[in-house]
């Protein structure tokens, strides 16, 4: 079967155009010293102030000085961010850090264009994604609920998120049951999450995935636990 794609992708979410996801591209991305950088900082930030420990480090990395001269430049905002805490800053640059990922649209196969914009998709990938977050338990666990004997849907992608607790699964729609929000749903329950509280006593199934061209942030190599190329890049 010749080289192929099944989803687009961007460089970022907000500047970048759509393109065909090839695997070659795929695995670049994945591998991208500088995705690991991103993702590794942000959790590092993130435990560091659950955890109470030192942030000396951070507060004196070049890229977030950058940031934070950015920010404090801003009109009336920059008055708003120079009165945070300096752990609040630290998290608000862990979040940009993750904003700034690239990013995959697994339920899109070509937009009109190169911008994405749901009234401009083309051609669904018959793909969905499935987003739990904070989770309580171990992400890895989730995935291996897919596992089991006669579990309903053909999973073509599995990986742990950016924060380090959440999971993205990346399915094939299955039509009798509905929409990509019926999938979503249906999944939850088959995988026991639907209605779980996570670590922040919010639901841990994120409900805002309901549109095809939802974005869906790079992950590392190793935060991957499954991936069916032959399926997702040959067709």
């Amino acid at each position: 079967m010749s080289q192929n794609y099944r989803f687009v992708c961007q460089d970022n979410q907000f500047s970048a155009p759509c393109v065909p996801c090839t695997l070659p591209l795929f695995s670049t991305t994945v591998r991208s010293a500088v995705v690991d950088w991103k993702i590794t900082t942000r959790q590092d930030i993130e435990r560091a102030v659950d955890e109470g420990l030192p942030l000396d480090r951070f507060i004196r990395d070049s890229d977030f000085q950058k940031f934070r001269l950015k920010r404090l430049s801003m009109p009336r905002a920059g008055e708003t961010f120079a009165n945070l805490s300096l752990e609040q800053q630290l998290l608000q640059w862990a979040n940009d850090l993750k904003m700034w990922l690239p990013c995959f649209i697994f339920g899109v196969r070509q937009f009109e264009g190169t911008r994405r914009r749901q009234s401009e998709i083309k051609e669904l990938s018959r793909l969905f994604m499935f987003d739990g977050d904070k989770l309580p338990i171990d992400p890895r666990e989730v995935y291996e609920r897919t596992l089991r004997p006669g579990f309903p849907w053909k999973v073509r992608l599995s990986h742990r998120t950016s924060s380090g607790h959440g999971i993205r699964l990346v399915s094939e729609a299955l039509p009798e049951i509905g929409n990509i929000a019926d999938n979503q749903i249906e999944l939850g329950r088959e995988l026991g999450l639907l209605g779980m509280k996570g670590t922040t006593g919010k639901p841990v199934c994120d409900n805002s995935c309901v549109d095809a061209s939802r974005i869906s942030y790079a992950p590392r190599l190793r935060d991957i636990y499954f991936i069916d190329e032959e399926y997702l890049f040959n067709i």
